[in-house]
């Protein structure tokens, strides 16, 4: 719709001159609020760009957010930290991008600002949030959060002070496995200029690519760069459709005779015009009619990982390139066709995800007119399966024909259902806001046209829309909401769920709805709209035109924004803006209902306040994290030993390893042995702390390696965070979990009473009520006590919300919760209290917040290895480890009771505690080596672990009396007696043989679930860990083998000894006279070889030195000889 539709050339009241001055002079009143705000709050913003780890320094430069894998460039680096509290052995990595930060004020450069403020001592804070993903069958489920401090660089300009010229401050932009969305809170340290906190939404964008230029571009199509005015004047608005908080990219026709759409990775803070590759066919036949062809993408709905159009009656989808979701790329490579062989008239969209899986639905006409497609969408995965399985919608009304025209999703519902008969016409309201639909009421000459219907799963509330609105929150009984005139007609509703909805007519008017409440207010056009945007353009705001086409309305974190075309001298801009609900209600409020007093010679104006309050606070809100689940580190920037305080691409480097490290430490504290300290930076620190001093001297003294000091303290998990005086964005309920708060109410004039009751004293009653609304009363309960505060003319309301124990079984943490809402209204106050604030109004007494009952995220259960030992060598008065010691898993002997303990740990809050619950315990697998560890089927389980077992295959009992309902297998507890090891004969660790000279070890897989078992919580823990035995016994076969092989080889030993004591005398006396006889043979044959040379010697002299000869070798072989021996060789 164009201008005119927007802002009306004139207002349709009576033009009366004093009512136009009244009003002007309103306008001013109105702002003078702000003129003050402004006066002493400079109207500062948070800018933030993306830079690649390459580009640090650079001006000018934002780069997009599509790279998901960590970069090995910072390794290098941390090498070079010798003499600091880091392990450089360990593997630090970076990511790809910075998260580059300044601000700006009105009318003053931005360089001289942040130059000023790092001089002022401002630091940016920086907050990430991670989403949680979808799927919790692949990824855990945890609300996490890192808050970092930004850290000053210089830019790489030429500069020719002596300090700085330009500078900026800079962050690692963390990236999370299994998260793509990702929110960015910036904050200032309270130093310097006066910013308000801002919020970025910094979300992977899946559908981009690198060509071989290096160029990046998308994969679904072709940008575009001239953004044409027929593009968008004059064009009808749509809905944004969207999985709510889960959509890193969002997508949005409606562009008529072109395949373009617009594309946005920041929530429409920036985008993109691109045009579709796809190949606009027209696929028509006998069951598929048609009026004609057109190129306009009429549906779009995103979901985490893929995108859906609609154009004419052909649907395709579109997956993005999301390593970070799935275990490999599941990308298209184009854009792929669905329900080729079905006519689709229309997409309808799935708003929140459930069981791990994002739905989407097509209402087809044709052939399969009153069916329903049903797509599922599991990691890039796209199925549909076609509703009712059996018959038809019209089949099942009683009908020939029928035609579905809208489809809603509720989450509980497994199949198709039909929630109400809408009666054929109005109702007449007769002057009331609302009536109550019972058939006995009158009815109006114009016939209803639904067009829709919305659910929203927090509060149940369901609504039927299109001429009329109905409201109902219990699917029977709905209530005609009078205030929507019957003349319009709804297009699209953008809902906050969280208490808010807004209306979009196809007159392209906006109207306002509190959910709960019967008043729907007109926001535009309307007196409050036309103050608004005359201060607007007064002030020439950039975002506020008189010619201007809204392209869709939609809600983002409560708030309501608008996505419009303005159109200023000819020229077109595409802006996000928001919609000022709180300031158009006032205004409106105030324009309709003031007075004119005389007072003297002058008239005063006075407006009324409708409002049964003046002040509203929330008091004795209890510690949020216990509630939310928010999981929080701190990681502050690495000292640089540099008097400027500036950092340089080293040591942001280095902060990029920290933080990686940090968040990787997280990441991998799952194991089933707990540590001896419960946080999961102990282990980073562990051997280091006692040397906090010297490195603190080191650091101190600019002695330390690298040129950066790396403190300790400044890496840590936040345990302890306070509350906001607000609300927590949602509450998780354990059984029989309480929250407790309370609300501080001054109400206005005087607003109590006194009443008697019948035997007691007068009581003071106030006028002021508190109403307290349950999605699920069955469920939970709520309770309210009141204290009037006669002396301060307040009232004090102390609510307390309770689990009720009945509306859920057992669950894994996090996975398949109840979800279910709390609204706290102050009676009388919807739509018309406000509280200022420098800010802005903002809307109050209308209070709500989601309840999610189950087990909550981040709780676990752990093996309490410290007390097992403890309590093993207390019992057993002794402890035997193993040979080979592994400090990760000691060692339990195998006589020896087993007496195991477990803890639960909450990763939220730090508290670790025994659990005191019951459990059973299972023996799943095992093997005598961890090489050789094997899975146990069931029957196995069932064999090696039920008391019942005949089979003599039992590897544990106990001596606990208390089993299962069906006696299958024993329930233990904390205080149960033990387990004692039996390894049946039947049993896998039976006969098992040693691997050497020790007796043999076995590695049991170990089961541990109070599943079915626990009664005091909604916690389904399940723990896995191997357990290692050793000193195991032999069968009585082996060991009596062992006894008989061992016993033989001793005997034979013993008999060889003897033998060999025995017959060594004789041995050495043949082996010597066989030595002698050697020698004596080779003695003659030298004799006479020496005789036949010479020929000349006597035989006596011949004789004697012959016999002199014998004598000196035999004395010289062997002095051992005896004494006769020898005479008889002299002799002869």
């Amino acid at each position: 719709m164009c201008g005119p539709a927007m802002f009306p050339a004139g207002p349709p009241w009576p033009r009366v001159r004093v009512v136009q001055v009244l009003w002007a002079l309103l306008a001013v009143l109105l702002a003078s609020w702000r003129l003050w705000a402004i006066k002493d709050f400079q109207e500062c913003t948070w800018q933030v760009v993306l830079n690649e780890f390459k580009r640090v320094g650079e001006s000018g430069v934002s780069d997009s957010f599509f790279e998901q894998e960590p970069v090995d460039t910072v390794s290098s680096l941390f090498h070079m930290l010798v003499d600091s509290p880091i392990d450089p052995s360990e593997k630090y990595l970076g990511f790809p991008y910075y998260l580059k930060i300044n601000y700006s004020c009105e009318e003053k450069p931005s360089e001289d600002l942040v130059r000023m403020g790092h001089l002022t001592g401002l630091k940016p804070l920086v907050l990430v949030t991670f989403q949680s993903p979808v799927n919790f069958y692949r990824w855990k489920i945890e609300q996490l959060q890192i808050q970092m401090e930004a850290a000053p660089f210089r830019s790489k300009e030429p500069c020719m002070a002596e300090e700085v010229c330009s500078m900026s401050w800079y962050t690692p932009m963390p990236i999370k496995k299994g998260s793509v969305v990702m929110r960015v809170d910036i904050s200032s340290n309270g130093l310097g200029t006066f910013i308000p906190d801002k919020r970025f939404q910094m979300n992977i964008n899946g559908f981009l690519k690198r060509d071989r230029d290096n160029n990046i571009q998308f994969t679904v199509g072709e940008e575009l760069f001239n953004l044409m005015p027929q593009y968008f004047v004059g064009v009808s608005s749509r809905p944004l459709w969207h999985t709510v908080d889960q959509s890193p990219v969002l997508i949005l026709g409606g562009i008529p005779n072109e395949k373009y759409v617009l594309m946005t990775d920041t929530s429409f803070k920036d985008f993109s015009l691109v045009e579709l590759s796809i190949d606009s066919c027209w696929v028509g036949s006998f069951y598929c009619p048609h009026s004609g062809f057109t190129a306009t993408i009429y549906d779009t709905i995103a979901t985490e990982s893929t995108l859906f159009i609609r154009q004419n009656q052909l649907v395709y989808y579109f997956t993005g390139t999301y390593t970070t979701l799935y275990e490999r790329n599941r990308g298209s490579g184009s854009w792929i066709r669905v329900l080729a062989s079905e006519c689709i008239k229309k997409l309808c969209p799935v708003y929140f995800h459930s069981n791990g899986s994002e739905y989407i639905m097509a209402l087809t006409t044709g052939k399969h007119e009153g069916y329903v497609h049903f797509g599922t969408i599991r990691d890039g995965q796209v199925s549909f399966e076609m509703l009712p399985r059996q018959w038809s919608v019209c089949e099942q009304i009683g009908v020939t024909t029928c035609s579905i025209i809208w489809s809603e999703y509720i989450a509980a519902s497994d199949d198709l259902e039909l929630l109400y008969h809408i009666p054929e016409f109005i109702p007449e309201a007769r002057g009331l806001e609302f009536l109550m639909i019972l058939g006995t009421e009158s009815y109006t000459s114009t016939a209803m046209a639904p067009k829709g219907i919305f659910c929203n799963p927090y509060n149940n509330l369901i609504f039927i829309w299109g001429n009329f609105l109905l409201q109902s929150s219990n699917k029977e009984n709905f209530i005609y909401l009078a205030d929507f005139p019957k003349e319009l007609s709804i297009k699209y509703m953008a809902r906050s769920f969280r208490g808010a909805v807004a209306i979009v007519t196809e007159t392209e008017e906006i109207w306002y709805l509190l959910e709960g409440s019967y008043r729907v207010y007109q926001l535009f056009p309307s007196k409050g709209w036309q103050v608004h945007i005359s201060l607007k353009l007064m002030q020439q705001s950039s975002l506020y035109a008189s010619n201007e086409t809204m392209l869709t309305l939609f809600y983002e974190d409560s708030k309501l924004y608008q996505l419009v075309y303005l159109m200023n001298n000819q020229k077109g801009q595409l802006v996000k803006r928001l919609v000022p609900v709180e300031q158009l209600l006032m205004y409106q409020q105030h324009t309709s209902h003031y007075d004119l007093e005389r007072k003297g010679g002058y008239l005063m104006l006075s407006f009324i306040d409708f409002c049964p309050f003046s002040v509203m606070r929330l008091r004795s809100l209890p510690s949020p994290q216990r509630y939310t689940r928010q999981e929080r580190y701190r990681a502050r920037p690495p000292r640089v030993l540099e008097r400027s305080g500036f950092h340089n691409e080293n040591s942001l480097a280095i902060y990029q390893g920290l933080v990686y490290y940090l968040l990787w430490l997280h990441s991998v504290y799952d194991k089933p042995y707990a540590d001896p300290v419960h946080d999961p930076t102990w282990r980073w620190w562990a051997n280091n702390k006692q040397d906090q001093d010297y490195y603190f001297f080191l650091a101190s003294n600019w002695r330390s390696a690298g040129g950066v000091s790396i403190e300790m303290d400044s890496y840590e998990k936040i345990y302890n965070l306070e509350s906001a005086y607000e609300l927590p964005e949602r509450i998780f309920l354990d059984k029989g979990t309480e929250y407790s708060f309370a609300i501080f109410l001054s109400a206005q004039g005087h607003s109590f009473r006194t009443q008697s009751e019948l035997g007691t004293a007068f009581q003071l009653h106030s006028q002021v009520d508190v109403g307290v609304v349950l999605a699920d009363p069955g469920c939970i309960e709520a309770s309210v006590k009141q204290e009037v505060l006669i002396n301060r003319n307040s009232v004090l309301f102390s609510i307390t919300l309770k689990d009720k124990k009945l509306c859920y079984d057992q669950g894994i943490s996090g996975h398949h919760l109840m979800e279910t809402s709390m609204t706290v209204n102050v009676v009388g106050s919807s739509g018309l209290c406000f509280q200022e604030t420098h800010l802005g109004p903002h809307m109050q007494g209308n209070l709500m917040v989601p309840v999610f009952i189950g087990c909550p995220p981040g709780k676990r259960l752990a093996f309490d290895i410290t007390y097992t030992l403890e309590y093993s060598r207390l019992k057993n008065k002794h402890y035997f480890d193993c040979v080979n010691v592994n400090p990760e898993m000691p060692c339990f002997l195998f006589r020896d009771i087993f007496y195991p303990f477990f803890l639960i740990q909450d990763l939220v809050t730090g508290d670790s505690g025994s659990f005191q619950g019951s459990y059973v315990l299972l023996v799943v697998g095992g093997g005598p080596t961890l090489d050789s560890l094997k899975d146990y089927s069931e029957d196995e389980i069932y064999r090696f672990n039920s008391p019942l077992d005949k089979t003599n295959s039992l590897i544990w009992t106990t001596r606990t009396t208390r089993t299962t309902k069906d006696s299958a297998f024993h329930i233990m507890s904390h205080e149960s007696p033990g387990i004692e090891w039996l390894c049946l004969e039947n049993a896998p660790c039976y006969d098992n043989v040693p691997q050497g000279i020790f007796a043999p070890e076995f590695f049991f897989k170990v089961l541990v679930s109070n599943r079915g078992v626990d009664t005091s919580t909604y916690c389904n823990y399940q723990l896995t860990f191997l357990l290692h035995i050793h000193g195991l016994p032999l069968s009585p076969k082996r060991a009596l083998f062992i006894i008989m092989v061992s016993a033989s080889v001793f005997v034979g030993l013993v008999i060889f000894y003897i033998a060999f004591c025995l017959l060594w005398p004789l041995v050495v006396k043949g082996c010597t006279m066989i030595r002698w006889k050697i020698n004596n043979l080779i003695a003659s044959e030298s004799y006479y070889t020496y005789a036949s040379i010479s020929g000349i010697s006597s035989m006596p002299s011949l004789r004697h030195s012959r016999m002199g000869s014998m004598f000196s070798s035999r004395m010289t072989e062997d002095r051992a000889e005896p004494k006769e021996a020898v005479e008889r060789q002299l002799m002869t």
